[in-house]
């Protein structure tokens, strides 16, 4: 995880993917590719996923190079944690009520969900030894 750190610990890395992850998920419908050109069975959670994880490790991954006490730390990354979240479900609201032919997913929410998750607990344990 410190090779992470090393190299993904600038704020751009956390500030490119969030940007990512916004235009990913504002493509209009007719922009997406379909699941059929896909062997994966619900590939599309599997990019929530990783997009939502990504989000939450990335941006931990700068703060934890931060010179502040661990227990600062925690609160920042379950603050990163509730971000993240919130984003994906805002996100799921946004492509329903003003992305041209795209949906609202309760899947898509909890792939988000999961994502944030996984990382939000990966990084306690591997960044703060929790």
């Amino acid at each position: 995880m410190k090779l992470l750190q090393k190299y993904f610990g600038h704020i751009f890395f956390p500030i490119v993917w969030t940007v990512i992850i916004l235009i990913l998920l504002a493509l209009p419908g007719s922009m997406v590719p379909s699941e059929q050109g896909f062997s994966v069975p619900q590939f599309d959670k599997i990019v929530h996923i990783c997009l939502f994880g990504g989000f939450v490790l990335l941006w931990n991954l700068y703060y934890s190079k931060k010179d502040i006490s661990p227990r600062k730390k925690l609160r920042i990354f379950f603050t990163v944690f509730i971000i993240g979240a919130v984003y994906g479900i805002g996100m799921e609201y946004v492509q329903k009520y003003f992305i041209p032919k795209r949906d609202f997913d309760q899947g898509d929410i909890i792939a988000d969900l999961v994502g944030a998750s996984l990382a939000y607990g990966i990084c306690n344990v591997t960044l703060l030894g929790i």
